[in-house]
């Protein structure tokens, strides 16, 4: 009886000590085949639209912070700018207030791919000498036809109005014509223009009775209360009122690729949309596109 115990014994220990190296095979197996994290690289230069430029340079910061092996390079132009130069391949990211196919034939357009990466308000900013608070659509566009010429027109002292527009290679002026103007052009042979947003808020508050029209996100922070915003036909330019087609003045803002993104490209597209970098975008005067209807 005893040695027929010590056969059962050792007979489980064998079984035991087969099952153990049965398991730590698999274990080492399943360890040794798992896929390391693919480090992304490549190099970015992304150009185009000074409304969106101040949002991109962010994100590109905090983008290579976490990806050594990425450089993006950002400057600033115009949409115009940005289209024209990613469809050529002089860039790899055409930032745009506007769409691809507003600017390009439709041979060239078919071979970009814009992508959605934010929402974004533009307000009408006047000189904090103005004394008007509000505008109406119609009253905004005899000002930029140049049939109204005195503030006291429309309801502030008399004063000369001093207009000054953006040129036609803007996305935002392409906005500002399309969802103010309702299509019409603004009369260029009144007033002055100036190519980026940061160059009209310093004309804007360095020129009496100025009006002009500018993308919020240079309007919050430490900039914010540096010029008087307007309302428009009585709705102010805020998420809320954009959200609920209240407010009328605002567009998409596009990051644009020749083809559909890949590589480091897609990556950081992805990024400057995506949930970790949406309270910035909400920070810096942007809409996140959790807030849009795509």
């Amino acid at each position: 009886m005893i040695k027929k115990s010590l056969k059962l014994t050792f007979a489980a220990l064998l079984v035991t000590g087969a099952l153990a190296a049965c398991g730590q095979t698999t274990d080492n197996k399943n360890t040794a085949t798992q896929t390391p994290k693919q480090e992304i690289s490549g190099t970015i230069t992304a150009a185009g639209s000074t409304a969106l430029q101040p949002l991109a340079e962010e994100a590109a910061t905090a983008f290579m912070a976490t990806n050594p092996k990425v450089s993006i390079t950002i400057q600033g132009g115009g949409s115009g700018t940005g289209i024209n130069q990613v469809a050529s391949g002089a860039v790899q990211i055409g930032n745009s207030d506007i769409p691809s196919a507003s600017k390009l034939d439709p041979d060239k357009a078919k071979e970009l791919t814009d992508t959605k990466v934010a929402g974004i308000a533009f307000a009408m900013v006047v000189n904090k000498d103005v004394d008007v608070t509000n505008l109406t659509k119609q009253q905004i566009q005899d000002i930029f036809s140049g049939k109204i010429t005195n503030w006291k027109d429309v309801g502030g002292k008399d004063a000369k109005i001093n207009v000054i527009n953006r040129p036609a290679s803007s996305g935002t002026r392409a906005t500002f014509e399309k969802t103010v103007l309702n299509g019409t052009k603004a009369n260029d042979g009144i007033g002055t223009s100036q190519d980026a947003n940061g160059s009209v808020e310093t004309a804007v508050n360095s020129t009496s009775g100025s009006i002009s029209y500018l993308a919020m996100s240079y309007l919050v922070g430490d900039k914010k209360g540096a010029l008087k915003t307007l309302n428009i036909d009585g709705v102010a330019p805020t998420t809320e009122n954009i959200a609920a087609d209240k407010y009328p003045f605002w567009s998409y803002e596009y990051m644009i690729t020749k083809g559909a993104p890949t590589d480091a490209n897609k990556a950081f597209i992805d990024y400057i949309a995506g949930k970790d970098f949406e309270k910035k975008v909400e920070d810096m005067g942007y809409i996140p596109m959790t807030k849009l209807k795509k």
